[in-house]
């Protein structure tokens, strides 16, 4: 089965693991899952992420993060650009998540990269998602 938006179907997986407190969670290998992975481990949203490799497909392997309190790290997700409307920013107008307490997640020309370091290295790009 093809699935039209891998973005959006990662962020929603991720969703419902932290809602019933699942340790981790399997979905299917791309580029692109794997580069939002990198983020959300470089930023400290989940503990860590694995490529399983598969005869068939190779599997990304998220290992989600909580506190003390059973409490998700990640509190919401939400997926920006979308196939039938894609939102694109310059580098100037990138917004802040949560007053900087979040992140927005960028493909930029340079890959895909976090806000601060969209904003740093001076690219814009499509802005996928926000988490916070």
């Amino acid at each position: 089965m093809s699935i039209s938006d891998p973005l959006a179907d990662m962020l929603t997986r991720i969703r419902n693991a932290r809602m019933v407190k699942f340790e981790s969670l399997e979905m299917p290998f791309s580029k692109l899952r794997n580069g939002v992975a990198e983020i959300l481990k470089k930023e400290g949203y989940i503990s860590d992420y694995q490529v399983v490799k598969d005869s068939r497909q190779d599997i990304l392997k998220i290992a989600l993060k909580y506190d003390q309190n059973r409490n998700s790290v990640i509190s919401g997700l939400k997926r920006v650009s979308k196939p039938g409307c894609r939102v694109y920013v310059k580098s100037n107008e990138i917004p802040k998540v949560m007053s900087g307490l979040g992140i927005a997640i960028i493909s930029t020309s340079s890959g895909i990269l976090t806000d601060r370091e969209a904003r740093k290295n001076g690219v814009g790009g499509e802005l996928l998602c926000t988490v916070w």
